[in-house]
């Protein structure tokens, strides 16, 4: 016997016992805080930052930073102001539909789980490359 092996035998019928779970199919999860995040440096990683009005956006966005104001906003890799550039990923969801809001995102020294990030619709492979790259230079590594 090895050491985890209690000598349980299973029911042959357990299979009858459980309710096969709920169908999940058409649901949609919202991305939970953090949960693209593979590892951290504590408090050294975040920053709060001012998310600029007019947005939802959602855990895990890939946020650039206006230059001229320094807010922050969902990557653009079309723009010119400075969202072009990725600057960190948003830590949890930001309603700033309304007016600005305060948030908090990972800007440095970090692991994520790359398949999990939002990016913004269109994004072409370059242009992922590109912000994936800018990440990587600030200490936030893909996995």
């Amino acid at each position: 016997m090895r050491a985890f092996d209690l000598g349980f035998q299973r029911n042959p019928g357990f299979q009858d016992l459980v309710p096969e779970p709920p169908s999940q199919a058409g649901k949609v999860e919202k991305p939970h805080p953090g949960s693209w995040l593979a590892a951290a440096a504590a408090a050294a990683s975040r920053e709060i930052v001012v998310i600029l009005s007019g947005q939802a956006l959602e855990a895990g966005t890939v946020l650039g930073r206006i230059t001229e104001t320094g807010k922050s906003v969902a990557l653009d890799p079309t723009a010119n102001d400075g969202s072009e550039n990725a600057a960190g990923i948003l830590w949890d969801g930001v309603d700033a539909s309304a007016g600005d809001r305060k948030g908090l995102a990972i800007t440095r020294t970090a692991a994520v789980r790359a398949d999990a990030l939002l990016w913004p619709d269109g994004i072409t492979s370059p242009q992922k490359a590109a912000a994936l790259a800018q990440l990587a230079a600030v200490g936030i590594k893909t996995r």
